[in-house]
């Protein structure tokens, strides 16, 4: 039998049935579901020191399991010394079984290892059913070891789904395991 993640055997179990009792999907294939997470890192300080770069690149790889890459500015900036072409972040985009994975480690023991943790905001939503969540240390992680850092520094993720709507993106995320604020 081949391996399939805890969150993708749930959500074929668990959160179909109950996105289509809460919004009436009358197909299977109406029902959103998560297409890809992003996790993307700027580092400013890479114009003076491009090894900064290099470490951005090693812990997002060592986080996500797959290996990341270095963005490139896209134009001249000349008050902060930026050239066209100078990579300026590290970015990483999981899809299948990888995702579901960074999302049961991220909801199961990054979270909770928040700093005065009760709930991520419920306003990173975009109006088409995007979320984007903001992270404020690299050291919530398990996998990264905190002797090695060099400077401590946060991260945004991106969850891209197909829903149409922020509330039915809510709604996905909420029966993936994402911890929302109680209003």
């Amino acid at each position: 039998m081949a391996y399939s993640p805890r969150l993708k055997e749930e959500y074929k179990g668990k959160v179909i049935a109950a996105l289509t009792d809460e919004f009436g999907y009358k197909n299977v294939m109406q029902v959103p579901k998560l297409t890809k997470i992003v996790i993307s890192k700027g580092v400013g300080a890479a114009v003076a020191d491009k090894k900064l770069i290099d470490y951005a690149v090693e812990e997002l790889t060592t986080i996500s399991g797959q290996k990341a890459i270095s963005t490139l500015s896209k134009k001249d900036v000349a008050t902060f010394k930026l050239r066209k072409g100078m990579p300026i972040g590290a970015k990483v985009t999981l899809r299948g079984e990888r995702m579901y994975e960074f999302l049961d480690r991220l909801v199961t023991s990054a979270l909770p290892r928040v700093r005065d943790f009760n709930g991520i905001r419920a306003t990173g939503f975009d109006g088409r059913g995007n979320y984007n969540l903001g992270v404020t240390e690299q050291i919530i992680f398990p996998e990264i070891n905190i002797d090695k850092v060099n400077k401590i520094s946060g991260m945004d993720i991106t969850f891209v789904t197909t829903a149409a709507t922020d509330k039915e993106a809510k709604s996905l995320l909420t029966e993936l395991g994402l911890p929302f604020q109680k209003n």
